[in-house]
C-alpha cells in the first residue's frame, strides 16, 4: 500500500512539525490557531518529496528536516490565505471548518504570517546546515513562495476566475501556486547534497513536472471525486466556474495529459539510478491519489 510506503516520512515530519511550533512565549490563541491549522491534518507530500530526493541522493535525513519543516509551514500559510473570504472563501479543508471559519478572520492571517515567517526561520536556525546552505535555502524558500512563484499564482488565479485561462495560462498560473513548493522541495535536497547544476536542474525539472501533475489530478478529483474522501467541497471548481484542465481540455484528455506529464516526470530523475525509486513511487502516487 503506498500509504503505507509513505507513512514513515509523514510521521517524521509530523514529529518536526511539532517541536517547531512548541516554542514558548507564543500567544496561546496564535500557537492553538498555529497547531489546528499545521498539525490537524495533511499528506506532508511537500516534506515527503524533501526526505525522498534527500535519501535519493544519499543524503541524511536529519539534515532535512528544516526544509522539510519549512515547506510544510509554507503551504499551511498559503491555504489559510486561499481559504479566506476575499479568496476563495473555502468553508471546509481537510474534512474540518477553515481556519477562519473556526478562528475568525483577523486571527487566521495573523497565523498564516506566523507560519510564513516560521517557515524561515526554520531554515535559518538549523546549524547542522553550513552557512552557505541556508543561504541558498532561504533564497530559492523566498522564489518559490513569492511574487514569481506561488503569490503570482494565487493572482492570477483570481484573475481567472473571471477570465477564461488558455491551457498555458493555466500551466503559468498552477506552476506558481502549487508548483512551486514543490520545486522546492526538489531543489532544496540538491542545496543540502551541493549536487552538480546538471542534477540540480533534472530535480527542478522532475518538481515543476510532477507539480503540474498534481494540479491536473487535482481538478479531475474535484470533477469526480466526493466530497467526504476529499475532505473539501467535490465540484467547488465547477460551481465558481473557474478555469481547470477538466473545464479546458474535458475530462478524458486532462487523464491522458496526467499520465503524460507522469511519465515524462519520471524520466527526467532515471540517471539516479535505483536510489531514486522511492521517489518515483511518490511520484506516482501524486498522479493516483484519491484526495
Amino acid at each position: 500500500m503506498m500509504n503505507e510506503f509513505l507513512k514513515p516520512y509523514q510521521e517524521r515530519a509530523q514529529a518536526t512539525l511539532t517541536a517547531t511550533l512548541a516554542d514558548t512565549g507564543v500567544p496561546r490563541d496564535l500557537q492553538e490557531t498555529m497547531h489546528y491549522a499545521v498539525l490537524g491534518g495533511g499528506k506532508r507530500l511537500r516534506a515527503a518529496f524533501v526526505y525522498l530526493t534527500c535519501e535519493a541522493l544519499k543524503v541524511d535525513l536529519t539534515l532535512a528536516d528544516s526544509s522539510a519543516a519549512a515547506v510544510e509551514l509554507m503551504h499551511a500559510y498559503s491555504l489559510i490565505h486561499d481559504d479566506l473570504p476575499a479568496m476563495d472563501n473555502d468553508l471546509m479543508r481537510r474534512g474540518q471548518p477553515t481556519v477562519h471559519v473556526k478562528y475568525g478572520e483577523a486571527m487566521a492571517i495573523l497565523a498564516g504570517d506566523a507560519l510564513q515567517a516560521g517557515a524561515f526561520e526554520s531554515i535559518a536556525a538549523d546549524e547542522l546546515l553550513s552557512s552557505t546552505s541556508r543561504t541558498q535555502l532561504i533564497h530559492a524558500l523566498a522564489m518559490a513562495a513569492g511574487r514569481k512563484g506561488m503569490v503570482a499564482g494565487q493572482v492570477l488565479d483570481m484573475h481567472h476566475e473571471t477570465v477564461k485561462a488558455s491551457e498555458q495560462q493555466l500551466i503559468a498560473m498552477h506552476r506558481g501556486k502549487t508548483g512551486a513548493l514543490i520545486e522546492f522541495s526538489m531543489i532544496s535536497a540538491g542545496i543540502i547534497a551541493q549536487v552538480d547544476n546538471d542534477t540540480r536542474e533534472k530535480l527542478r525539472r522532475f518538481g515543476e513536472i510532477i507539480g503540474l501533475a498534481f494540479q491536473v489530478r487535482d481538478d479531475i478529483l474535484d470533477e469526480i471525486g466526493d466530497s467526504a474522501t476529499l475532505g473539501k467541497q467535490a465540484g467547488a471548481d465547477r460551481h465558481r466556474q473557474k478555469s481547470t484542465f477538466v473545464s479546458i481540455l474535458g475530462l478524458s484528455a486532462a487523464q491522458s495529459r496526467l499520465e503524460q506529464l507522469t511519465t515524462e516526470a519520471i524520466s527526467t530523475i532515471d540517471s539516479l539510478g535505483s536510489s531514486a525509486q522511492g521517489l518515483k513511487l511518490l511520484g506516482h502516487y501524486v498522479a493516483g491519489r484519491e484526495y
